[in-house]
């Protein structure tokens, strides 16, 4: 191909084809990052749960707070209509993490019951 000159139709159609691959793993890169990012806000968050779990169950406080999830999904939704998010789902998502959070407080309270310390889990 000359100088000046457009490319044939199928080598347009690869280059295009390349620039879709680069693109698409570029895009595909950032995406494993936000992931690796998730999966370690998450584990941050737990910890926090884990230990508010254990000063429940020192204080004989219920695992779960229902007034306070209400809130905290109120906020969430809200910050998800900010970020241009569907607040149904960000609510599905928190909805899931306050289930594992008290699931975990319940634990807790239970260990905490049969020996008088709560125990790491």
């Amino acid at each position: 191909m000359s100088e000046g000159t457009a490319p044939a139709g199928g080598e347009a159609a690869a280059i295009a084809d390349q620039a879709a691959r680069e693109r698409l793993s570029y895009l595909r890169g950032s995406i494993d990052n936000l992931d690796a990012a998730l999966v370690h806000l998450l584990a941050e968050r737990f910890k926090c749960t884990q230990q508010v779990g254990e000063l429940k169950a020192r204080h004989s406080l219920p695992p779960a707070d229902p007034a306070r999830e209400a809130a905290q999904i109120e906020r969430l939704r809200r910050l998800a209509e900010d970020a241009k998010l569907d607040p149904a789902f960000a609510e599905k998502f928190l909805n899931f993490i306050i289930g594992e959070v008290v699931r975990h407080h319940r634990a807790i309270a239970d260990r905490t019951q049969e020996t008088g310390e709560p125990a790491a889990g």
